[in-house]
């Protein structure tokens, strides 16, 4: 059986992506599970203790994403770090608002989101640099594969948001085909092999 702590973690998720971090009060998310705000405060005195926790979880597993890097050295390893990124970003929607507020209610918060898209970023970088080496991606100019990673990075954090605006579906392999239609036309033979036994069934079927 779900604890209560976490019923109300999960409550609050939904409600921050349906609304808003700022619009969220605690009666919503005690409605929601269908308990009184003194059983939600013996579990979370203030709002802000559940924010911090519902952060600490999403910094959490985005941390475990980017461990995740080159855990082999195939195009099939980025793809499935793919995935979990489209995972993670459609689970926490309401991250947006955090990339774009300028006063923050948690500064610390922005310095976080800062480090760690900046990791994604390197991380992107040197992943186009080892399949150049390896052979599955062109060799070119840095600024080619520069201007490519900035891109990719782009397409990783705001497609699911600018999907919405557009009242687009919104899918894990949409998401997917997007950021590889960019990287195809840099594939070689070798790399066209590989991306070969990567699947989409949504997109090609």
């Amino acid at each position: 059986m779900q604890k209560t702590k976490d019923k109300i973690i999960l409550a609050s998720l939904k409600l921050f992506n349906e609304h808003g971090l700022a619009n969220v009060r605690l009666q919503q998310i005690a409605d929601h599970i269908g308990i009184s705000v003194g059983n939600l405060a013996y579990h979370f005195k203030t709002k802000e203790q559940i924010v911090l926790t519902v952060y600490e979880e999403m910094f959490s597993k985005y941390e475990h994403i980017l461990q995740n890097y080159l855990k082999n050295p195939h195009l099939l390893d980025f793809d499935l770090q793919v995935s979990q990124f489209f995972e993670f970003f459609n689970d926490y929607r309401f991250y947006i608002a955090d990339l774009f507020t300028n006063e923050h209610p948690f500064p610390e918060v922005q310095e976080k989101w800062q480090v760690l898209i900046n990791k994604l970023c390197i991380q992107i970088r040197k992943r186009l640099d080892f399949h150049v080496k390896k052979g599955d991606l062109i060799a070119a100019e840095p600024k080619v594969y520069d201007n490519l990673s900035q891109t990719l990075l782009m397409q990783i954090l705001f497609w699911i948001p600018q999907q919405e605006i557009m009242k687009k579906v919104v899918t894990a392999s949409r998401y997917k085909e997007t950021l590889w239609n960019n990287i195809q036309p840099y594939l070689t033979t070798q790399g066209k092999g590989e991306f070969s036994k990567i699947s989409f069934p949504e997109i090609y079927d």
